[in-house]
C-alpha cells in the first residue's frame, strides 16, 4: 500500500472546544462538582500543548457562558477563582512558549481583581506570534453578534457607513476574532450535541466532532483522534491517528 504523506496544510487552522463534562465526571467520583473543574485544568495544558506542537493557528476555549450565571452561586464563585489562580499561574509558561493568551466575553460583569489579571496577562502576551489561545468568558454567540451590529449601527449613524453597505464581510469584521481564521473544527465533550450559543457566526462551516469522554478526560490522543477524523472528513485520504502523531514528533 503507498505511504501517502500527511501534510500540515490539511490540519484545522482554528479549533474550538466546549469543555464539557466536568460536573459529571466528579459525580461519577463520588466528588463535588468544583473538583471535576480543578481537574479540567488539566486538560486544558494537554490540549493547549498538543494544538501548539502541531501548529494550529488558533484554539478557542469555551471556559464560561453568559448563561453560566445561572448556575449555584457557590460553583461560579469557585470557576471565578479558579480562573484567576489559572491565569496566575499559567500565562508565564505561554509567554515561554510564545503563545498568545486572549480573553473573548463580556469582560464588564467580572470583579475588578480578575479582569486586572486578565489584562495582565493579556498584555504579558499580546508581542508573542505562535499560537492563539483565546478562552472565551462570559461570552455567548448571539452576544457577539449583537456588539457587533451596534457596532455597525453606530457607524451607519454618523454617516460613515452606509446601510446598503453592510454585508457578510463588514459583520465579520467587527466581531470578536476577527483577525483569526473562522474555525474549521468544533470539538464537544461529554457526548453532548449542539453548540451552545458558542461562536455562531465563526462557525458556520466547521465540522463538528462530539465525543462522549469528559472533559477531564481529554488528552493528547484525544485530540490527535479528533484531528484525524477532521482530516479524514475534509479530504477523505484514509489518514491514521499514527500519522498526525508524526508531525508532532517531526518538529
Amino acid at each position: 500500500m503507498q505511504n501517502i504523506q500527511l501534510s500540515s496544510e490539511l490540519l484545522p487552522r482554528h479549533i474550538a472546544i466546549i469543555m464539557d463534562g466536568n460536573g459529571r465526571w466528579a459525580k461519577e467520583q463520588g466528588k463535588p462538582r468544583v473538583f471535576g473543574h480543578r481537574n479540567g485544568v488539566s486538560a486544558v495544558r494537554k490540549t493547549i500543548s498538543t494544538s501548539a506542537k502541531l501548529g494550529i493557528k488558533a484554539i478557542t476555549l469555551f471556559a464560561f457562558s453568559s448563561e453560566n450565571w445561572r448556575r449555584p452561586e457557590e460553583e461560579v464563585g469557585v470557576l471565578m477563582e479558579l480562573f484567576i489562580t489559572v491565569l496566575s499561574t499559567e500565562v508565564k509558561r505561554l509567554h515561554k512558549n510564545n503563545l498568545r493568551l486572549r480573553v473573548i466575553g463580556d469582560k464588564s460583569r467580572f470583579s475588578q481583581r480578575l479582569q486586572n489579571k486578565i489584562a495582565q496577562a493579556e498584555s504579558l502576551t499580546e508581542g508573542n506570534s505562535g499560537m492563539v489561545i483565546n478562552i472565551a468568558a462570559n461570552y455567548g454567540g448571539r452576544w457577539d453578534i449583537v456588539e457587533a451590529t451596534k457596532t455597525i449601527a453606530s457607524k451607519v449613524l454618523i454617516g460613515e457607513v452606509d446601510a446598503d453597505d453592510v454585508n457578510e464581510e463588514l459583520i465579520t469584521s467587527c466581531l470578536t476574532m476577527a483577525d483569526l481564521p473562522e474555525v474549521d473544527l468544533l470539538i464537544r465533550t461529554s457526548g453532548e450535541c449542539r453548540i451552545s450559543n458558542f461562536m455562531l457566526w465563526q462557525m458556520a462551516y466547521a465540522e463538528m466532532y462530539f465525543t462522549p469522554i469528559y472533559w477531564p478526560e481529554f488528552d493528547e490522543n484525544s485530540l490527535i483522534e479528533a484531528v484525524t477524523w477532521f482530516v479524514n472528513r475534509e479530504r477523505r485520504f484514509g489518514y491514521t491517528g499514527e500519522q498526525v502523531k508524526e508531525l508532532i514528533e517531526s518538529d
